[in-house]
């Protein structure tokens, strides 16, 4: 009798091999054939999964990091998320400097995965010590015993994605892919996905999905860093107001930028469409492919691989909440048949 169980020894052997799912309905009208690298099938939930597990695995290979040390890092929700994950499962502490930007659903799930959680202004300079990365930085200090994954600055980030997201889309595509298009935050998804595929197809073109209030795009093209680029936006894991050293600039062929607005009505079409429930940067990476269609960018033979990076459950207090929405300034009259879908009987 064979009695071998078919089991994994942990959540963390789950991380990577994402599906690639082709979109249908919401793309009907585009020219060529559009694909969604779904993150929100690692265990974590998104692509942060791959960072977190990498760079906790080389700390520990190279000795920094032993049972009972302190992981501090800077985030929007998902990287922390990821490494609180890789915390339970290799007995780490776990601490987070959290942008008050992140949605109250990321916050709390935080906090449910055992991360003591550092709740940072959202609206201040990179270097004011409120800001989320200079509390991480001042924590990391005081905290004996801790290393800091600093994200922003870590090619780590960049090398987690060449070695897993970039391998897997080439062999999923059977290296047909002819579009990359994905949002740039810390810039480590589409870096490093961009250098595996281009050392594979030169001709494969990479598309950066930024913020308007983020200063990415502009730094791409003229190299220069323009303070007056920056103000206040919703959107959660994308853009900066600052130069992430972890993206690869060369890399990437050019950015484009998407509204709040139309990016958080995106993801709820696509929810309702493919029946893929999408985070708020899955509707801007898909906000971008619509601006791109719509100005000609693909050709009848295109295949362009979209990289969802999370899932909508982490933002249901926000454009998953009609009131949100509404608060926003971001339901009208064209959008009130979607707010009415709930009927209470007394």
């Amino acid at each position: 009798m064979n009695d071998k169980i078919n089991a994994y020894n942990n959540i963390l052997e789950l991380v990577g091999n994402t599906p690639l799912v082709k979109l249908n309905k919401i793309t009907e009208n585009f020219t060529g054939d559009f694909y969604a690298k779904l993150e929100a099938f690692n265990p974590g939930h998104s692509s942060k999964d791959r960072i977190a597990a990498h760079i906790i695995e080389e700390a520990e290979r190279k000795g920094i990091l032993t049972e009972g040390s302190t992981i501090i890092e800077t985030t929007s929700g998902n990287t922390g998320f990821s490494i609180a994950m890789v915390s339970i499962i290799r007995g780490y502490n776990c601490i987070l400097a959290v942008s008050s930007k992140s949605s109250t659903d990321k916050i709390d799930m935080l906090r449910s995965m055992g991360a003591k959680v550092y709740v940072c202004p959202a609206h201040v300079s990179a270097d004011d010590p409120r800001s989320y990365y200079q509390v991480a930085k001042r924590l990391h200090e005081e905290t004996e015993g801790s290393i800091y994954i600093n994200q922003y600055f870590n090619e780590l980030n960049i090398a987690a994605h060449y070695k897993s997201t970039g391998p897997e889309i080439w062999e999923q595509t059977n290296g047909n892919i002819t579009h990359l298009v994905a949002c740039s935050g810390t810039g480590g998804t589409i870096s490093g996905t961009a250098r595996f595929l281009k050392e594979q197809n030169p001709a494969v073109e990479v598309i950066g999905v930024d913020a308007f209030g983020s200063v990415l795009k502009k730094y791409h093209e003229t190299g220069e860093f323009d303070s007056n680029e920056v103000y206040p936006y919703r959107i959660e894991g994308l853009g900066k107001n600052l130069i992430p050293g972890a993206t690869d600039f060369e890399a990437i062929d050019e950015f484009i930028k998407v509204t709040d607005e139309e990016s958080a009505h995106t993801a709820r079409a696509i929810s309702k469409t493919e029946g893929i429930f999408a985070g708020y940067t899955c509707g801007a990476v898909m906000q971008a492919a619509k601006q791109l269609d719509a100005a000609g960018r693909f050709g009848k033979d295109s295949k362009v691989v979209l990289i969802f990076p999370d899932h909508g459950s982490r933002y249901m207090s926000k454009i998953y909440s009609d009131q949100w929405m509404e608060n926003q300034g971001f339901l009208n009259n064209n959008t009130v048949e979607e707010t009415q879908q709930i009927q209470v009987i007394h």
